[in-house]
């Protein structure tokens, strides 16, 4: 893929990280951005620091899409409950020959568009896109879905320092078994590959999605209600067992819409020990006042159990516990 115009929607974190990555790929690099990192894109660029190595690269940040006009990439990378008005303002960027890369946690708006089981391909989940106005905004025939293995954080607005992890899974959200990779795929994933990232591609994004979001939707909103660290999270047996328990009754949802899954939850528990005890994403919103994805990471999940006839008492418990903790917070809607 030669030099592309490229423009991240949503320069926090995991969308720094990917826009330093394709701006050394060779692209042109622009951003869609507000407030503080509005200011600092324009005023010092897009930073990038792992260890002692720091990079800096040039950006064309703007607040209104318009003033970019139609890309050949688009990277979208907010949180889940930025995305209605992320739909009702990117239609400028999109021509008929762009690409929508979703890099965002949890179950996206296009999950059910394939790789799953064919009862449930092609409907809509209301948790997530309730009016349909997210898939109406962006063509899913258009979007690449991708599931991300790195940790970032931010140092400043424009300052993204890398942790661990600076790998990522790109697939075809519409792609069903035996597809072979398409060509616009493999052109993507080569230009990541250039810009240093490590690269899988993958025939079932949702299965490789679905995998992440197992662990991600327990230990989330455990620790947005508790405020723990997950080594105490898991360290208290009546809370792991909670835990546990959701996430049986998601790989039961999961083996029934084709998304099954090998490990046992105390398989999860200790890849995630591993990690040793950090704050999630979600507890450090809720510690920022910014609002929290439940829909995306909870919701979602009892809302397919639902369409399955699959009762997920734990789940209901979790998703009605944590919602009503952020209600009280002021960071989820009525």
């Amino acid at each position: 893929m030669n030099p592309e115009k490229v423009c991240i929607y949503g320069a926090g974190a995991i969308g720094g990280w990917l826009g330093v990555a394709l701006a050394k790929a060779g692209c042109e690099l622009s951003a869609v951005a507000r407030g503080q990192t509005l200011a600092a894109l324009q005023q010092n660029g897009l930073t990038l620091v792992h260890g002692d190595a720091r990079e800096t690269v040039a950006v064309n940040a703007q607040q209104d899409p318009a003033a970019l006009g139609v890309q050949d990439v688009v990277v979208i990378a907010v949180k889940a409950p930025a995305m209605p008005d992320v739909a009702r303002q990117i239609a400028p960027l999109i021509g008929p020959q762009t690409l929508v890369l979703t890099a965002m946690n949890g179950v996206p708006w296009w999950f059910l568009a394939g790789g799953v089981d064919a009862s449930l391909r092609g409907l809509q989940l209301k948790t997530v896109d309730p009016q349909g106005d997210i898939a109406r905004s962006i063509p899913t025939e258009q979007v690449i879905g991708s599931v991300v293995h790195a940790s970032c954080s931010l140092d400043a607005p424009g300052v993204v320092r890398r942790h661990f992890g600076n790998s990522i899974i790109v697939g075809e959200p519409t792609a069903q078994p035996g597809d072979a990779a398409t060509e616009r795929l493999l052109a993507l994933a080569e230009l990541l590959r250039a810009g240093g990232l490590e690269v899988k591609v993958s025939g079932n994004i949702q299965r490789d999605a679905w995998y992440k979001l197992w662990g991600n939707m327990t230990m989330n909103p455990v620790s947005a209600i508790t405020g723990a660290t997950t080594d105490k999270i898991l360290g208290d047996e009546l809370v792991r067992n909670f835990i546990t328990a959701v996430m049986l009754e998601a790989k039961e949802i999961g083996a029934r819409i084709g998304l099954p899954i090998e490990d046992s939850p105390q398989d999860r528990h200790q890849v995630t020990l591993k990690l040793g005890g950090f704050k999630t994403s979600m507890l450090q919103d809720v510690e920022a006042g910014k609002p929290v994805e439940l829909d995306a990471l909870v919701g979602a999940v009892r809302e397919m159990g639902a369409m399955c006839g699959i009762a997920t008492p734990f789940t209901d418990a979790l998703l009605g516990l944590s919602r009503l903790r952020a209600q009280q917070l002021g960071l989820y809607p009525l």
